[in-house]
């Protein structure tokens, strides 16, 4: 399919949608956002004078509204999502409703021809093999309510078809929605506000990639997609494969006043503890373009103009 896709992008004005949208239209294709804004935040502000750009305030929940959208686009992106163990906890409902139902909504209407981007988490992994890496291949054991409707949503959506799902890493970096709940944004904020970081099981382990090579992964989707159609990949930075303590140590290399103190009791309730293979991705011409270190950067000037209180799902 030619260049000048007409996309159609579901909380497009989230934490990775105000990045990717942004992409998608500098890349020259038609892009529709639709988002409820529930987070108050006017994160789509510097798109709205880009040609090609289209905003809709709605709920994917409302099918009235979402199934003659889904019908009008050559692809659809679902990034609507209730993100993060927390928060799908405190609210199982609409997780399930919003993760889940809304997706089989959006299957139920569209065509064979029209083309599904689909994020995913690796947390679906859930506490992997002690030494082994998580592939594609790997059993998924998710341990929360989040994981478990992610799984199940990308379950629908390869067995409809003509979709790529990308199973993404921990993400982090500096974006428009901002969030301050991901670990290694957490961290660094703590690093910086409080010079301290008090560590619980230090020894898990996660993968992690930074939120703009997560939007270039979708580009890469995009460009590749007859090549790289109806498959599963893993979305992260190979030289991130780090515990807790590990992240802490790289961003005490910037912020050397950092105090690392591991807890002699308590427990992290998110007990996700896994490696990742991004081989498969990375075999197809995928390269991440932004460091773990670059990014920790990044994050710290950013965070001299953020207000914590608005930026977290938690």
């Amino acid at each position: 399919m030619a260049d000048g896709q007409k996309i159609l992008v579901t909380g497009a004005a989230g934490y990775l949608g105000s990045i990717l949208c942004e992409h998608l239209l500098d890349q020259g294709h038609e892009v529709t956002a639709v988002d409820s804004f529930a987070h108050g935040i006017p994160s789509l502000a510097h798109l709205c004078a880009k040609p090609g750009f289209d905003l809709l305030r709605a709920d994917v929940r409302d099918s009235g509204t979402m199934k003659p959208l889904y019908t009008k686009h050559d692809v659809v992106i679902p990034l609507a999502a209730l993100v993060g163990a927390p928060l799908c906890a405190r609210e199982p409902e609409a997780a399930v409703s919003v993760n889940l139902t809304a997706v089989e909504t959006m299957l139920s209407v569209l065509g064979r021809d029209q083309r599904i981007l689909m994020p995913i988490t690796n947390s679906g992994y859930g506490i992997g093999s002690k030494d082994g890496y998580c592939t594609e291949e790997s059993p998924l054991n998710p341990i929360s309510l989040y994981g478990r409707t992610k799984v199940d949503a990308e379950a629908a959506v390869l067995a409809h078809g003509n979709a790529i799902s990308f199973r993404l890493a921990t993400v982090f970096g500096m974006a428009p929605r901002m969030r301050l709940d991901l670990l290694v944004n957490d961290f660094v904020h703590r690093a910086v506000t409080d010079r301290s970081i008090v560590l619980f099981e230090a020894h898990f382990r996660r993968n992690y990639i930074h939120v703009r090579d997560v939007a270039r992964a979708f580009l890469h989707g995009l460009e590749k997609f007859d090549t790289l159609r109806d498959n599963v990949f893993n979305v992260g930075l190979s030289d991130a494969n780090l515990t807790k303590r590990e992240l802490c140590e790289k961003i005490k290399e910037q912020v050397p006043a950092l105090q690392i103190l591991e807890a002699p009791v308590g427990e992290d309730p998110d007990k996700r503890d896994y490696l990742v293979s991004n081989a498969k991705i990375e075999a197809t011409g995928y390269v991440p373009a932004y460091s773990l270190e670059t990014g920790i950067a990044e994050l710290i000037m950013g965070y001299r103009m953020i207000n914590a209180k608005r930026f977290t799902n938690v």
